[in-house]
């Protein structure tokens, strides 16, 4: 599955952002059924960018998050709130 979570960062808080999105990434790297991650940064829009991280199922996700929810805290007053969990889908 795939988990995506968008931020609206301000160029001023680019930097900081970008440390502390590699520590969740660091966090979550950590956790059982983590695949892989990265940080991400539109191409059109420079003040939005993604952490993107694939598990192995929603539950290896959900109970991640529990365990980055400290390193995800400083971030929250930027994330976009939206769902982040997408599981994949087979062609029909």
């Amino acid at each position: 599955m795939l988990a995506l979570i968008r931020y609206s960062v301000p160029p001023a808080r680019a930097g900081e952002f970008l440390t502390q999105a590699y520590d969740i990434i660091d966090t979550l790297a950590a956790q059982p059924g983590y695949v892989r991650g990265r940080v991400s940064r539109s191409v059109d829009e420079p003040d939005l960018w993604a952490l993107v991280s694939e598990w192995e199922g929603a539950g290896f996700y959900r109970r991640a998050l529990g365990a980055a929810r400290m390193a995800m805290y400083p971030l929250m007053t930027l994330m976009i709130n939206e769902p982040s969990a997408f599981e994949d889908v087979e062609r029909g």
